[in-house]
C-alpha cells in the first residue's frame, strides 16, 4: 500500500535526508531495508519457527523497548557524526 501511494507522500513520511532510521519488525525482517537505507537498523527475526511465551520470544529476539532505544541513539549518533564530519570538510575547503 505503501509503495502505491506518491513519491510525495512517500518522502513526508520518510523524508530522504533523514537517515536515522530503525525499523521494529516481530516477524520477517525482509523488505524493511529499503525503508531504513544503508544506515538504518531493522530490529527483527532473522529465522523461522521460533515458538515460546510472547514475551520470551520478544526478549530473545531483542523487542524490548530498551533494545529500540538503545539502537535509535546509535542512528542519531551515527547520523550526527556525519553531519559534523562533512560540516568540517566543508569548513577547510
Amino acid at each position: 500500500m505503501f509503495e502505491r501511494q506518491s513519491q510525495e507522500y512517500r518522502e513526508s513520511v520518510i523524508p530522504p535526508d533523514v537517515r536515522a532510521r530503525v525499523a521494529v519488525e516481530e516477524a520477517s525482517t525482509l523488505g524493511w531495508a529499503q525503508y531504513v537505507g544503508l544506515d538504518g537498523t531493522v530490529i527483527g527475526m532473522h529465522t523461522f519457527g521460533e515458538s515460546a511465551p510472547l514475551q520470551i520470544v520478544q526478549r530473545y529476539f531483542k523487542f524490548t523497548p530498551e533494545h529500540v532505544i538503545v539502537e535509535a541513539k546509535k542512528q542519531i549518533a551515527r547520523t550526527q557524526d556525519s553531519i559534523h564530519e562533512k560540516k568540517m570538510a566543508k569548513e577547510k575547503s
